[in-house]
């Protein structure tokens, strides 16, 4: 049985503290990426709840932490998408465009997202090449944050429980066309790129949330949920959770309070 992993678990009051403290973890991981040989930052990030979390407080905060025009050494992938038109409510990417990039900019030819017109096995692929168009030399690409959700079930990115795609190590980028979760044609990172990250963050807020949590932080299972399988190489693991979602945890975690 795989023991837990669990990284730095850091618990705050609530949501909108949880999301300023992200932004401010975004906002200087991307200054140090920016200063360093590299001079790029590269981040992937994951929809739902956390599209408003981000559009709220990253532009603030990445402008403040550097100049404006450090936003073109930026390049913004993203973890999972659905295969639906930009304009649909379900878009990862259409959502972020009209609620984040509106007020972050970063230029376009920087921002990775699907083609949504091609067949999902074709988009996966498309996907994919443009991910190794950005991260030229890498056979799996290694962004340098990871902003990733978990699902009631233990999902992460478009990996679900129980799912042939847990046990690829070959492709970067796949498709899915059973997803459990509705709409059912998705294109997800496979867990050798998310556990290539230099780091990645779990977000995960409110109490339908604690239940799950606890067996991903604290139970050893024979087959792990798809979120407990996210170990980076080298890099660091964290979780941001409000006190809802981490109120069954007896694990140490640090605690986070608005002074």
């Amino acid at each position: 049985m795989a023991a837990p992993t669990t990284g730095l678990i850091s618990v705050f009051s609530t949501p909108q503290e949880l999301g300023a403290s992200l932004a401010q973890l975004v906002a200087q991981r991307a200054a140090c990426c920016l200063e360093g040989a590299r001079a790029r930052f590269a981040l992937g990030v994951s929809g739902g709840s956390l599209v408003p979390m981000l559009a709220r407080d990253l532009p603030a905060a990445a402008t403040a932490a550097a100049a404006p025009t450090s936003l073109a050494r930026w390049t913004l992938g993203f973890c999972d998408e659905r295969l639906v038109p930009f304009e649909h409510a379900e878009s990862t990417y259409g959502l972020y465009r009209t609620h984040l990039l509106s007020k972050l900019p970063i230029p376009e030819s920087q921002v990775l997202a699907i083609d949504p017109q091609l067949p999902v096995e074709a988009a996966a692929d498309d996907y994919a090449k443009k991910l190794k168009q950005a991260f030229p030399g890498e056979a799996v690409p290694v962004f340098d944050l990871l902003i990733l959700g978990v699902g009631p079930d233990g999902h992460t990115c478009s990996l679900f429980p129980g799912h042939p795609l847990l046990q690829e190590q070959e492709m970067i980028v796949a498709p899915i066309s059973d997803s459990p979760k509705p709409p059912p044609q998705r294109v997800t990172l496979t867990l050798p790129v998310l556990n290539a990250a230099r780091t990645v963050v779990f977000v995960a807020t409110g109490e339908g949330k604690a239940a799950v949590l606890k067996r991903i932080l604290e139970d050893s299972e024979a087959n792990p949920l798809p979120a407990a399988l996210v170990r980076p190489h080298t890099g660091q693991l964290h979780w941001f959770l409000d006190e809802a979602a981490a109120r069954l945890l007896t694990v140490p975690v640090e605690k986070h309070s608005a002074l």
